[in-house]
């Protein structure tokens, strides 16, 4: 589906809640990001009062719900002054934007341009940033200082140390998801890795996490123990994890809700598979994405595992590229899976026998593979599942 379809069926679903005040209201908290605004702008253009008021910002202590509730207090205790009112010409302004924060011109002088806005409003316009990602932060620092961090309820962040990260968590008690990546350690990693902890704990509302180039081998079970168990979507890829990692996450109250899982680019089939098949028995009542890419599965391994993978009876997507794997086993696993009928997008590796040597630029036969392409088609086409589509990755 494109961009634009996309765009279309928001501005429907928008445009349906509107029709029902109340249940919109009371759908507020439910609402999936993308539906948000264009929801507020439906709303502001069709003079809906009651939804506007229930959108604004209720977490910041700058919002413009708390900003009207303190004057109209000021009024009621009959102590209105000249510096207790706002001039009506600085009237509050809430502005719900998302931020990216990177390197590029363009986003310097837009940023910079805001900033302004800001101080020049003196206090009265509020920049409620909901999605907020940062690349390298320690270019950004300064441009944090103006935004109330007690908004965001989604950081995606590259590049920082740990102990800045945890800095930046205390602020934002209310994220319900975090993206990391290449997160390094200022200090001793002990002491750097306790605080980080320690402050993740304390995000209640926390639903998905993502870890990529984070060290974790054997400290798994110090994560898993201080995140919230309606966690549904977790990401570690390139996190080192070991087979006694995927050991305690097989056993975890969170792996009985995972809807997303993604452990590619860890060798976790380096050595046994009993871990991860006990992983795929915990999560199969409820996984719909799973991604295991680069993780030396074997034709041997993926076998043994095939049963509990064939239990993800919600399984929507499933991602293993770039693994050893041959054109046997890709067919069987084709015959295994088309009984999963939720299962509709399968992206599977190039098979060994399509290189010249395996997984190396340059020497991949692109007619074997494009006959590789052409047999498993026909073979969906017998069993009548044109629905699911299988693809490998791009070289």
């Amino acid at each position: 589906m494109d961009q634009k379809a996309i765009a279309t069926l928001l501005e429907l679903a928008a445009k349906s809640l509107l029709s029902n005040e109340p249940a919109a209201i009371h759908a507020l908290e439910e609402l999936p990001r993308d539906l948000f605004v264009p929801l507020f702008i439906d709303a502001f253009l069709g003079g809906h009062k009651k939804i506007l008021k229930a959108m604004s910002c209720v977490y910041s202590r700058h919002s413009m719900l708390k900003t009207e509730e303190a004057q109209h207090n000021v009024k009621c205790l009959g102590i209105v002054n000249s510096e207790s009112e706002l001039p009506s010409t600085q009237k509050p302004i809430e502005l719900l934007v998302d931020l990216s924060f990177n390197s590029t011109l363009r986003t310097k002088q837009f940023l910079s341009f805001l900033q302004s806005k800001v101080e020049q409003s003196f206090g009265s316009l509020h920049l409620c940033c909901r999605d907020l990602q940062i690349d390298k932060i320690s270019a950004h620092k300064s441009v944090l200082q103006f935004l109330d961090l007690g908004c965001i309820d989604h950081l995606e962040l590259n590049q920082a140390y740990l102990n800045e990260v945890t800095t930046l968590l205390a602020q934002m008690i209310h994220l319900n998801s975090i993206s990391l990546s290449n997160i390094s350690f200022k200090h001793r990693k002990g002491e750097d890795f306790r605080a980080f902890l320690i402050q993740l704990g304390q995000l209640d509302n926390l639903q998905e996490l993502s870890l990529a180039l984070f060290c974790l081998t054997d400290q798994l079970h110090k994560l898993l123990r201080i995140l919230p168990p309606q966690l549904d979507t977790l990401c570690l890829s390139f996190c080192a994890l070991s087979n006694r990692d995927i050991t305690v996450l097989s056993q975890s109250s969170q792996a009985t809700y995972l809807r997303l899982l993604n452990l590619s680019n860890n060798q976790i089939f380096s050595e046994v598979y009993e871990p991860f098949q006990n992983l795929l028995e915990k999560v199969s009542g409820t996984l719909q994405y799973l991604e295991i890419n680069s993780c030396l599965v074997t034709d041997s391994t993926l076998s043994a595992v095939l049963p509990a993978l064939s239990h993800c009876t919600h399984l929507h997507v499933l991602s293993f590229a770039f693994n050893p794997i041959t054109m046997p086993l890709l067919m069987d696993l084709l015959q295994h899976l088309t009984c999963l009928m939720e299962l509709k997008h399968v992206i599977y590796p190039v098979p060994v026998h399509c290189y010249e040597q395996w997984n190396f630029p340059g020497s991949l036969d692109r007619q074997k593979l494009a006959e590789v392409q052409a047999q498993l088609t026909a073979m969906l086409q017998v069993v009548q599942r044109d629905d699911m589509t299988w693809t490998t990755c791009p070289e």
